[in-house]
């Protein structure tokens, strides 16, 4: 594993000249991340049975996108080292030495904490705890433990950005549930196919880092394979809220279609070569619309009164 130490002082020496802005405090939040975070943790919450008042539910839905954010900054302190070396990540302010790795360190434990001890104290212990669980799964068990190790990085870490609809489903009902579950699991299997299709066109910078990236371990042609057999998998799993009651056949149809487009995706990546990474680029791209589209159409389905 490398030592963050080979990176941070040189980034601190160039603090000076390049003093932080709040832009640079809210990219450490990785905002694009958070903003999905946060549209499924409110699916979550609205979905659920029962009742909340609207103030609690914006004050779990801020929870949520704080302890997100604090996430992403205590992985920016923890990952300076290999991001200084990869072009998509080496202008994150840390790495860029626009703010000193401590601060950011700082910055997210604080904001974690935080975001915790409001949601225990304005919405309900389960949340908390979910949300606990959640910060804790993405900054020891992904950043710190899997990441530089296995392979399987991207699998089972995914777990930390599945937890936001259950975290929404909990503020509401206060336990977690079968649908809730269903809720994770699509994008727990949407993960993989997700990130893998970026790291096809990115391998030269998890090589170039020494993280162990499917297709930096495996071989491009077996991360193309996983790639159609994790979308393969998920497709059905995104029909399952139609099966459980959670949503309406109307829903169920619409998945479907979607998912046919997903699947297209991943046969044509599947098919593709070394040397053509337009397949994955599409993908990748393709599948933030996708995870977006699908929880957007749990939404209508009950806004719209076909959904149980």
């Amino acid at each position: 594993m490398s030592d963050t130490s080979v990176v941070i002082p040189a980034a601190s020496a160039r603090l000076g000249s390049e003093p932080a802005r709040v832009a640079d405090y809210v990219a450490l939040l990785k905002p694009r991340v958070m903003s999905l975070v946060l549209f499924t943790g409110f699916v979550g919450l609205m979905l659920a049975p029962g009742q909340i008042h609207p103030v609690i539910a914006l004050m779990a839905l801020l929870c949520i996108g704080v302890g997100a954010g604090a996430s992403g900054a205590i992985n920016m302190w923890y990952d300076a080292d290999i991001d200084a070396d990869m072009a998509r990540t080496a202008g994150r302010p840390v790495p860029a030495g626009r703010i000193d790795a401590g601060q950011a360190l700082g910055f997210g434990v604080t904001l974690a904490i935080g975001s915790v001890l409001a949601m225990g104290l304005f919405v309900n212990l389960a949340a908390a705890g979910l949300l606990a669980l959640t910060i804790g799964f993405y900054v020891f068990v992904y950043t710190m433990w899997l990441k530089r190790r296995t392979p399987q990085n991207i699998v089972i870490g995914g777990g930390a950005g599945a937890f936001p609809p259950m975290i929404g489903w909990a503020a509401v009902t206060g336990d977690v549930s079968l649908a809730s579950v269903v809720l994770f699991a699509i994008i727990f299997m949407w993960t993989p196919p997700h990130f893998w299709a970026l790291a096809l066109y990115r391998s030269g910078d998890y090589r170039r880092v020494g993280v162990p990236m499917l297709p930096v371990v495996r071989g491009s042609r077996e991360t193309r394979r996983q790639i159609l057999f994790y979308t393969l998998a998920l497709v059905p799993l995104t029909l399952a809220p139609s099966l459980i009651g959670l949503a309406s056949w109307v829903y169920g149809v619409a998945a479907a279609v979607l998912g046919l487009v997903f699947i297209g995706h991943a046969v044509r990546v599947r098919r593709g070569n070394d040397g053509d990474h337009g397949p994955a680029r599409r993908m990748f791209g393709f599948s933030i619309l996708y995870l977006f589209l699908i929880f957007s159409l749990l939404l209508a389905d009950r806004l719209l009164g076909f959904g149980g």
